[in-house]
């Protein structure tokens, strides 16, 4: 049994870009099993305590005025949704999030702010993201989940809800496993995990150093994955 063939899916719509200081408004929790069919999933919708900004809300359709009506209070749904993180730790199921560190970076911010106890997982995460930047380096194009699902062949029904686009990113992971096999597919999730990590320097090094060459010389990338 290879590490795709049951995988745990999670996404974040949120308040902003910053996973710092931006705030939960929609999440996602499920799992997929090996044809990436959903076994079962669960989804939230928080009033963040704060004013949801109108780009945020074109992008995810939720307003301040409907996350403060139909919405459950954030610190009750970030201890939700750390339960089923915690879950997914304890039973080592591969955790696939697109662009892990933003996610993962903002919902330990959110807990740190709610007082809610850090999740702490495994070599577990998959990030189709970084996955797909190492695997296919030359491809031209945006790397967003979108453009990946499309150059992947996996169907994205509705982008920017918490669900679907937690589902279309499980499924590109297992898309990914099953199209290179020796990069990802038969790896061992933990070999996986510490190839994400090392794949993840380098391409922060090769962002940096075309930045520094075309744009501004002090330039400094981000770095840290699974986690900034």
């Amino acid at each position: 049994m290879t590490w795709a063939e049951r995988v745990a899916v999670f996404d974040l719509e949120t308040t902003g870009v910053d996973p710092t200081t931006s705030r939960i408004v929609t999440a996602f929790i499920g799992l997929l099993d090996a044809d990436g069919e959903l076994e079962r999933g669960t989804d939230w919708l928080a009033d963040p305590g704060v004013e949801i900004p109108e780009q945020a809300a074109v992008v995810h359709g939720i307003t301040t005025e409907v996350a403060r009506a139909e919405g459950a209070p954030a610190p009750l749904v970030i201890a939700a949704i750390r339960a089923g993180l915690d879950w997914i730790g304890r039973h080592g199921v591969p955790l696939v999030v697109y662009n892990a560190p933003y996610d993962l970076t903002l919902f330990a911010a959110e807990c740190a702010r709610h007082g809610v106890e850090p999740i702490s997982l495994g070599e577990q995460v998959v990030d189709p993201l970084v996955i797909d930047k190492a695997v296919d380096r030359y491809r031209r194009g945006k790397r967003t989940l979108g453009d990946a699902c499309i150059a992947y062949g996996v169907e994205l029904l509705d982008a920017h809800t918490a669900g679907d686009d937690a589902v279309a990113a499980g499924r590109l992971a297992q898309a990914m496993a099953a199209k290179f096999p020796d990069e990802v597919g038969l790896r061992s999730l933990a070999e996986l995990h510490r190839a994400q990590i090392a794949w993840c320097d380098e391409q922060a090094d090769d962002f940096e150093t075309y930045m520094r060459r075309e744009r501004d010389p002090a330039f400094t990338a981000q770095r840290g994955w699974p986690l900034r």
